[in-house]
């Protein structure tokens, strides 16, 4: 079947599934979720990375760019112990990668409390495929300080 490795660039590549394999047994199909080896007609492992999806031709795309609403975790949820302002770049954790963005924050929004939930805008140094509904950690150091969802899709 044609499918699509999307992620990671702007570029998106489009190969053939030839062969689906599940602990070395051949399988007709999988889902979501499962966890397989996918033979690419014409890729080389070194051409694809954590963090990209295989997916039908034209059924997700690449962004950089969302809004997204968000719930901080407090100090006592493991969560930071101070605000952050316009301008904080913490990793945004989609499925299994995790990519550097840049927060701003809604008109008359200073700062960011632990405990606060707030729309805000993100723009990714990586684009990551994504749609709306998708889910999202922020991480800082290793440890998770905020969790999400997005709702907008700006570019």
């Amino acid at each position: 079947d044609p499918v699509e490795i999307v992620g990671m660039s702007k570029e998106i590549k489009k190969t053939v599934a030839t062969g689906v394999e599940m602990f070395r047994k051949t399988l007709d199909e999988a889902q979501a979720g499962d966890n397989i080896g996918v033979l690419l007609r014409g890729i080389e492992k070194s051409e694809v990375s954590r963090g990209q999806v295989l997916a039908a031709p034209g059924s997700i795309t690449p962004h950089t760019k969302f809004e997204g609403s968000v719930y901080v975790l407090t100090k006592e949820e493991g969560g930071r112990h101070t605000p952050f302002f316009e301008g904080y770049r913490p990793q945004f954790y989609f499925r299994t990668t995790d990519v550097t963005g840049d927060i701003s924050l809604p008109e008359g929004v200073e700062m960011v409390m632990p405990g606060d939930n707030v729309k805000l805008t993100v723009k990714l140094i990586t684009p990551i495929a994504m749609e709306e509904g998708l889910r999202f950690a922020i991480r800082e150091g290793g440890r998770t300080v905020g969790a999400g969802v997005v709702t907008k899709i700006i570019e």
